[in-house]
């Protein structure tokens, strides 16, 4: 495939146009920000791991991550858990708990520990990594986005025991496929950011060197790849998932799907050496550029924002956080993979 070629990189300017000197504005109406929304801790946790995979990253691109990394220090309660949303008006409006956003937070404090350029960016991603890394949470995906935290500062310090429990504890909550060849996936419902599972359980494995439990991960996203795949381009699981034994419905595809699955098999392509994962790659970049079900690009190289959605009408022109966290993820893996 060559999906990828001629593909710039990432646009970081939507995503300065939806952050404040407080955090990131979780919506938009087409490209402008709406400040009645107020903010997230999920998406500012996003923001976090695209700022800090940069290698060298523009003085403003440093400074949204300095932004995005005071936000989820404040949203952090001493107990480790963190508040999820705060309001335009600066007040919280719930309690710190153990929710994606925890998972989330974790993933980007955890990035930015191992990849920021700035020291004292890791330095202090580290104090809040480790706070918040001595919880748990009954939920998988919860877990499983802890875990991805906890596997990037693995990589920085593989002596961590910290995130080696923690990751660890994220493939268990994950659980093993099924045998089932036509239902490879532990459970029965597949919902959002299903590949971010796969990543972790395959993450687990190469840290543990447990040759089983890396092999499980891989089959479970090869699996999931394969049951995307439409005629060459990915056909994206919809918002609404999938239980096994009922009919798969098509949209809404979200942005969200894509990314994950890029993430996915670039860390496949990683722990096996197969440049062969890249495939999986390019094909979530094809995604964005127009190879989708309805043939329409899935973001506005204008605004450097991405679409909200794929409907049965073509796209969701509002741009919000999620959607161009996800696009500007999906790009940065086209500048590893084009050289």
């Amino acid at each position: 495939m060559t999906v990828a070629l001629g593909v710039r990189a990432p646009s970081f300017v939507h995503l300065s146009r939806l952050t404040d000197d407080t955090g990131l504005l979780e919506h938009a109406r087409h490209a402008v920000a709406r400040r009645e929304h107020g903010y997230c801790t999920d998406d500012v946790a996003r923001g976090l791991v695209v700022t800090s995979r940069e290698r060298d990253p523009a003085p403003d691109v440093l400074r949204l991550a300095e932004t995005y990394l005071g936000f989820l220090t404040h949203a952090q309660h001493d107990s480790g858990a963190f508040h999820n949303r705060l309001g335009f008006d600066r007040r919280w409006q719930d309690e710190p708990g153990l929710g994606d956003w925890w998972g989330r937070a974790l993933w980007g404090l955890g990035t930015a520990a191992a990849r920021s350029t700035a020291p004292w960016i890791r330095q202090e991603a580290m104090v809040a990594f480790t706070l918040g890394a001595a919880r748990r949470s009954p939920a998988p995906h919860t877990m499983a986005f802890a875990g991805l935290g906890a596997a990037e500062v693995l990589r920085r310090e593989p002596g961590n025991t910290l995130a080696a429990a923690l990751l660890s504890d994220a493939a268990t909550a994950v659980g093993w496929p099924d045998s089932d060849p036509q239902w490879s996936w532990p459970g029965r419902h597949l919902s959002y950011a299903s590949a971010a599972l796969a990543e972790v359980v395959i993450a687990a494995g190469q840290f543990q060197q447990d040759v089983a439990l890396r092999a499980a991960g891989l089959r479970m996203l090869s699996w999931l790849r394969d049951l995307q795949l439409d005629r060459g381009h990915l056909s994206l699981l919809p918002a609404s998932g999938w239980r096994h034994g009922t009919p798969r419905q098509r949209y809404d595809q979200q942005p969200i799907e894509a990314a994950a699955l890029a993430d996915a098999c670039a860390t496949a392509a990683a722990a096996t050496g197969d440049t062969g994962w890249n495939d999986g790659v390019r094909q979530a970049i094809g995604w964005f550029l127009g190879d989708n079900d309805r043939g329409t690009v899935m973001w506005d190289p204008e605004t450097g924002g991405g679409y909200d959605g794929l409907t049965p009408l073509g796209a969701n022109l509002n741009q919000g956080a999620e959607s161009t966290l996800a696009l500007i993820s999906t790009f940065q893996h086209a500048q590893r993979i084009n050289g």
